[in-house]
């Protein structure tokens, strides 16, 4: 599986270069670090995931990467509320997270569904 080939890959780099781009500014040096961090794992640790020998360590990988969505879903909703985020940019970015999230939730499941076939 090439990971440059996965839609979710490819959604998870826009929406990193997407949170980039509206933190270029921002003066709160830790909060633009760690939301940009958040960001930027979701792509690493699917990309991580399948240059991995093992299912198992794959599904880890990108179980991890689900986990970066809700972070990065949590500093969305905290930029929101303390308006470094504009309401209409602060929704659709949770919306990509939700999907991303929901993407990473059925690879991970047809992943398990393969490893146990294999068995």
């Amino acid at each position: 599986m090439k990971y440059e080939d996965l839609k979710v890959w490819k959604l998870s780099i826009n929406l990193s270069c997407h949170i980039y781009q509206l933190m270029k500014t921002n003066k709160d040096f830790g909060f633009k670090d760690q939301i940009c961090r958040s960001a930027v794992s979701i792509p690493s640790n699917i990309a991580e995931g399948c240059e991995r020998i093992h299912i198992k360590e794959t599904i880890n990988f990108l179980s991890i990467a689900k986990g970066s969505v809700g972070e990065l879903k949590t500093q969305i909703i905290i930029g929101q509320k303390i308006r470094y985020l504009p309401h209409e940019n602060a929704e659709s970015l949770k919306r990509e997270c939700d999907h991303i999230g929901r993407m990473l939730g059925s690879l991970i499941k047809s992943l398990r569904a393969t490893k146990l076939n294999s068995v």
